[in-house]
């Protein structure tokens, strides 16, 4: 008989490295992993053994992600975390958010556990989409149709995911954009690129054919680096926050 292989305190999944970046650096005793062409991680961040993915954009990706993580490493709640873009005007770019529910248009809306550390003006609601929101007319035209405060590609695949494993989850993300910034229009191409060097090539081409689009693209990285930061902070205060299991008490 083969024994199922031991639980992790929390299983998470990113959409993008950059979001992951911080994160990883602030994780002890590391190990990697290879299954079906997607490299899943483990490791221990505030005395929690935790288990991440990086999926790639979009939500076949993330859904698929989220379920080798709980095949694999049978986490005891699943946290959606990266970046997340504002629709509504009070939420400041740059915050951490917990929203709790997530939606997708057509779909049946998904509940999803409050966070222990963050706090919120208010029960925040993530929509899930298929593109990244540029526009300041597309954000006002999806808060409006959803009635959502946040959006992002991913979040309501994995947590339909873990609701189908019987898997609590939770969603961590920090504001990339607020409601009233503009972005360029090349970031949807450079998001949903599938690999570095795709995405390397996005980014040339881009700056290519519009030479201004490298400034842009510098302060987005640059707004990328602190925002990982932020999240991975916020990460380790949430998963210090977790119960200790029975078998570790």
């Amino acid at each position: 008989m083969v024994n199922p292989p031991p639980r992790v305190d929390a299983g998470i999944v990113f959409a993008l490295p950059i979001e992951a970046g911080r994160f990883e650096d602030a994780v002890h005793d590391a190990t990697r992993l290879e299954a079906a062409g997607v490299s899943l991680h483990q490791g221990v961040v505030a005395d929690r053994s935790v288990a991440w993915v990086v999926s790639g954009a979009g939500s076949e990706r993330a859904a698929r992600a989220c379920q080798l993580l709980i095949d694999g490493h049978r986490p005891r709640v699943v946290v959606a975390a990266g970046f997340t873009g504002a629709l509504a005007a009070d939420l400041v770019r740059g915050g951490a958010v917990g929203p709790r529910r997530a939606v997708r248009t057509g779909r049946e809306p998904i509940a999803l556990e409050s966070l222990a550390t963050v706090e919120a003006p208010r029960p925040l609601t993530i929509l899930t989409v298929d593109r990244v929101a540029c526009s300041v007319a597309e954000k006002s035209r999806l808060a409006r149709d959803a009635a959502a405060d946040l959006v992002d590609m991913e979040t309501w695949a994995i947590a339909r995911t873990a609701s189908a494993a019987d898997v609590p989850c939770r969603c961590l993300k920090v504001v990339s954009d607020a409601a009233a910034d503009e972005l360029p229009d090349e970031i949807a191409r450079l998001t949903e690129a599938p690999s570095p060097w795709r995405r390397l090539g996005a980014a040339l081409r881009t700056v290519g054919s519009r030479p201004s689009a490298a400034v842009d693209l510098w302060r987005l990285w640059e707004r990328a680096v602190l925002d990982s930061r932020t999240l991975a902070d916020a990460l380790a205060r949430e998963l210090s926050s977790l119960p200790t299991p029975p078998s570790a008490a």
